[in-house]
């Protein structure tokens, strides 16, 4: 099968060019990575800085002011929990009872929809048995989001509006107020945002502090002031009444406006005198009880926490968060100090994901850049032929892009364990073309193939494209199913690893299908082009002169020049001898090497963006002329080598013997693996062994590794 579908796409090259600029063009619109993508559209996969690990949980929450622990777990906690242990796909029910607040924490199966649980949560509560839940006390659903959703912290703030600096101005109830009434409503309608919760401040309130004697000299009790100021704060409406063939509608118009409404509220009537509530109570504006604050460099601070809804793109949230931000600061309130200046309110945030996100993601973009500019390297100096590297090489980014389509048809997100995935799997990406175009290689060097073209050209290309066709499926397939106990595994680690094993496996079944459809017609154009006669010669040469020496003068990218130096060493070949033919080939090898290696310390910079190009050019290729020369060594001297290995096994055997030893020491520990030792000498006597210098020191030489689930993370 896998034989015809390179035939086919042999012979129908057109319907191969279609496939390679859709994986093309769907990677770009696809990619994590904030490249200008020109007249495409952007639909990047969704991007975070790290896997979401959390446990499949909803939140349900509920109120009873002022009632104990005790009560709240008696008659709120306990009988919730017995109700909601019916749903299916449950695994666990875990809560918490406070003071006024009941907590359930509902852990579904991870295979479990997250919407559906809410549904079937949701159709639970509403179907509860009367008298389960004291009257009026009703459980709420937490909001569809994570643990790992809150995205951007912000406080508002008095700032001058011309340099922004800090001039106070607002008080905490002024700024909680705009808070809950302004700026919360609209950031709510960002795109993706779940909610926005208010930390901080004090919230402004209607406040009655009762007066006991007043209570008992007009024999009032507490609840008669409680209905009076429930009842002066209603609209009644009283139907119709017509006059003059008219209809007019009737209502009492009775909401508190204002502080003095609440005050001549009539309570009860005595000896025919109306007692109202200021008679038997202060009434005033006051902050409501509160059990915490917001906190900012030692100072009170009003602010709220976006939480971003479940599945959605955090970065795009956030950047729908900021956009709804530009919106909201024209409507923002100022006054003017004492002294003049203009204070105004202000979103000031002070904790960011982004920059962590794109921190992540540009580590990774930078590392797929220097693995594919590497791999670029040593590809053109080890198969030793300028078209055949090229081809290799240019397949590594359409890999890399189709890897991105596949990512986000299967709903991964781009973080740094998935996109560690792809960079693991860029060494197997690159043995497909090499093995590839390697036999395609040999099969054209053979006497009979020399100058073949046209549909001999086809058939040598299917010919040795086929014959290693076996060898690169059962190369995948080991690699995919060496990652099977990755799929396998469960929980927060499945989550932590899954989104690797998947890219990874991406990575490589990209390769693979471009090997199958793109590499052998891309191959066949590449060597069918022939520049037989000296006019054609001169005039592609000519303008690869021209046009490395014209993208210099307006653009300056001095890197062109290689253009120019390749069309010259090509116009010159022809002084070489015939025992040095293939110089020229080298020079161009050479030529190709070092443009790579110089974008390759631009990228890199790994003395420091402090030390000049030049300098991190020559590290670089001081670098990469070590490390091929030491993989040329060992290739020249390979059959010395083994021979030796083979005709002195028991000493060559000592350096995997010492290799595993040394490994088992640093991973497990001089006290773990040689334990026995000591145990032995403490038992014949000797109880101060373990505290001697010769014990000692190798314990703390190999301390053995330490085990941690997740790497520290600085998200600043």
């Amino acid at each position: 099968m896998l034989n015809r579908l390179v035939k086919y796409f042999l012979d129908n090259r057109l319907i191969t060019f279609i496939f390679l600029i859709t994986f093309v063009v769907l990677g770009i619109v696809y990619m994590p990575f904030n490249w200008n993508s020109g007249f495409l559209p952007r639909d990047p996969v969704p991007v975070d800085a790290i896997p979401d690990i959390g446990e499949n949980q909803q939140i349900v929450a509920t109120e009873w002011m002022g009632r104990s622990p005790k009560d709240m777990q008696d008659q709120v906690t306990y009988p919730l929990t017995t109700s909601l242990l019916g749903i299916p796909g449950v695994r666990t029910i875990r809560s918490t009872s406070m003071l006024g607040m009941s907590f359930i924490y509902i852990i579904f199966n991870d295979n479990v929809e997250f919407y559906w649980s809410r549904s079937r949560i949701l159709e639970k509560l509403s179907s509860l048995p009367s008298g389960t839940l004291p009257a009026g006390v009703q459980p709420t659903l937490g909001p569809d989001a994570t643990a790992l959703g809150q995205i951007y912290w912000y406080t508002l703030e008095g700032r001058d509006p011309k340099t922004g600096k800090p001039n106070g101005g607002w008080d905490p109830e002024e700024l909680r107020t705009i808070q809950d009434f302004y700026v919360k409503y609209g950031l709510s309608t960002a795109e993706g945002v779940s909610e926005v919760a208010s930390v901080g401040g004090f919230i402004k309130e209607y406040q009655v502090d009762l007066n006991p004697e007043a209570l008992k000299a007009f024999n009032v009790t507490v609840m008669d002031v409680m209905n009076a100021v429930r009842n002066s704060n209603l609209d009644i409406g009283a139907e119709t009444m017509e006059l003059n063939k008219v209809e007019y509608i009737i209502r009492g118009l009775g909401y508190v406006k204002n502080l003095n409404d609440l005050e001549v509220s009539v309570v009860a009537v005595r000896n025919n005198v109306p007692v109202r509530i200021k008679d038997v109570a202060h009434v005033a504006f006051g902050p409501a009880t509160r059990r915490g604050g917001l906190d900012k460099a030692g100072s009170e601070a009003v602010g709220a926490v976006v939480v971003a809804r479940y599945g959605s793109n955090p970065m795009e949230v956030i950047n729908n968060v900021k956009g709804k931000i530009k919106e909201l600061e024209a409507g923002l309130p100022q006054k003017t100090l004492s002294d003049g200046s203009i204070s105004k309110v202000t979103i000031v945030p002070f904790y960011d994901r982004t920059g962590l996100i794109r921190e992540t993601i540009g580590t990774l973009e930078s590392a797929l850049s220097h693995e594919i500019l590497i791999s670029i390297i040593v590809i053109i100096i080890l198969v030793m032929n300028l078209r055949a590297s090229l081809i290799v090489a240019g397949l590594l980014p359409i890999g890399v892009l189709m890897t991105f389509v596949l990512m986000r048809f299967f709903g991964i997100e781009a973080n740094i364990v998935a996109l560690s995935g792809i960079a693991i799997a860029i060494g197997v990406m690159v043995d497909i073309g090499i093995v590839d175009v390697e036999n395609i290689l040999r099969h054209l060097e053979m006497p009979e193939n020399k100058g073949i073209r046209g549909k001999k050209l086809i058939q040598v290309i299917y010919l040795a494209t086929t014959e290693v066709r076996a060898a690169v499926v059962t190369s995948i397939a080991t690699t995919i199913v060496s990652f099977l106990p990755v799929f396998a595994m469960q929980a927060a680690e499945g989550k932590l690893f899954h989104p690797l094993a998947f890219t990874k496996t991406f990575a490589l079944m990209s390769a693979f299908i471009l090997g199958i459809i793109v590499l052998p017609t891309i191959t066949y154009l590449f060597f069918s082009i022939r520049v037989d006669t000296k006019r054609i010669r001169k005039f592609f040469n000519g303008s690869l002169i021209l046009a490395g020496i014209l993208i210099v003068i307006f653009w300056q990218v001095w890197p062109a020049l290689a253009l120019t130096a390749v069309g010259i060493n090509n116009l010159l070949d022809y002084r070489w001898s015939e025992d040095r033919i293939e110089f020229p080939n080298y020079i161009n090898i050479a030529i190709t090497v070092l443009v790579a290696a110089y974008y390759l310390s631009v990228e890199w910079l790994p003395l420091g963006a402090h030390n000049s190009i030049l300098v991190n050019f020559i590290f670089v290729a001081v670098l990469i002329g070590v490390i091929l020369l030491a993989l040329m060594s060992m290739v020249h001297y390979y059959e010395e080598i083994i021979r030796w290995a083979l005709a002195n096994k028991g000493k060559f055997l000592l350096i995997p013997a010492v290799t595993l030893l040394f490994g088992l020491l640093v991973w497990q520990g001089y006290d773990k693996i040689f334990g026995f030792v000591a145990t032995g000498a403490e038992k014949a006597g000797w109880k101060e062994f373990r505290q001697t210098a010769f014990w000692q020191k190798p314990v703390k030489a190999f301390p053995g590794t330490g085990k941690e689930f997740m790497p520290s993370l600085n998200e600043g």
